[in-house]
């Protein structure tokens, strides 16, 4: 999966449960996010999950390098 180029001003690096629960929580108020997590299919999960409830502005990066640039 391709990484996503569009600066968010804030991310969150290691998805389980504390990190997926706070990244939907901080977009859910509109806020745009990125997400970074060494095991890319919980990126592909957490993106899933935020276009499945609401086509929310978190951005999926799937490297340190990408998630940095994002931010």
């Amino acid at each position: 999966m391709e990484a996503s180029h569009a600066l968010s001003g804030r991310g969150i690096a290691g998805l389980a449960i504390m990190g997926q629960n706070l990244a939907l929580n901080v977009t859910e108020k509109g806020f745009p996010i990125s997400v970074y997590n060494s095991t890319t299919s919980k990126v592909d999960e957490i993106v899933q999950r935020a276009q499945d409830e609401g086509q929310f502005p978190l951005f999926g990066q799937y490297s340190p390098r990408d998630f940095v640039i994002s931010i």
